[in-house]
């Protein structure tokens, strides 16, 4: 099997891309039931990523030489694609160990040999996968391939109209009570 695992539709606004600071590389954190995790930022394979109407507008691949899912993805946050995507679907090479680590066996350069019929069914499958095609009742034909789902890390959360206003209340009598200190003089 070329296809280990694959998640579909992860939304880009909970990317944890690891800006600022060293040592915060940043995750693409997934899961499947059972509560086994996974990080996969050094995922190699293919991926496809889609409008806000989950329409494809692009179709990449990661592995060949040192760039991988997570640094692909951060390279579309500046590129001439940086507006016009707001979810993506990745198809992995790199099994998940036991222990949640990716397989470093599974590299760009291994030599996959399967019979053609496999292969045909794996390619089918990506893109009913990716497409979701009106017409295809039977969804992908495949065999020990997880799909992992998003883990969505608190720190990039979406802050809603409430949590802001709570912020900007706290901010608010803060400065209020500074300026009520010992050296304040009122008019």
């Amino acid at each position: 099997m070329l296809i280990q695992n694959f998640g579909r539709l992860w939304e880009r606004k909970y990317i944890n891309f690891g800006r600022g600071g060293l040592g915060n590389k940043g995750h693409l954190k997934g899961y499947v039931t059972g509560n086994r995790e996974a990080d996969f930022r050094e995922q190699i394979g293919i991926y496809v990523l889609y409008d806000k109407d989950f329409m494809p507008i692009y179709i990449g691949q990661v592995g060949r030489g040192r760039k991988k899912l997570l640094s692909r993805l951060n390279d579309h946050e500046t590129d001439h694609l940086w507006n016009r995507w707001d979810y993506f679907t990745w198809f992995g090479f790199r099994r998940v160990n036991k222990n949640g680590t990716l397989s470093k066996l599974d590299n760009g350069q291994k030599v996959f040999k399967t019979r053609g019929e496999k292969l045909l069914n794996e390619i089918e499958g990506a893109l009913i996968t990716a497409l979701e095609p009106r017409f295809n009742k039977q969804g992908a034909r495949w065999k020990d391939v997880e799909e992992f789902f998003q883990e969505r890390d608190p720190k990039v959360e979406e802050a809603t109209v409430g949590d802001l206003m709570e912020r900007f209340e706290s901010i608010e009598s803060k400065i209020k009570a500074l300026g009520k200190g010992p050296n304040h003089k009122t008019k």
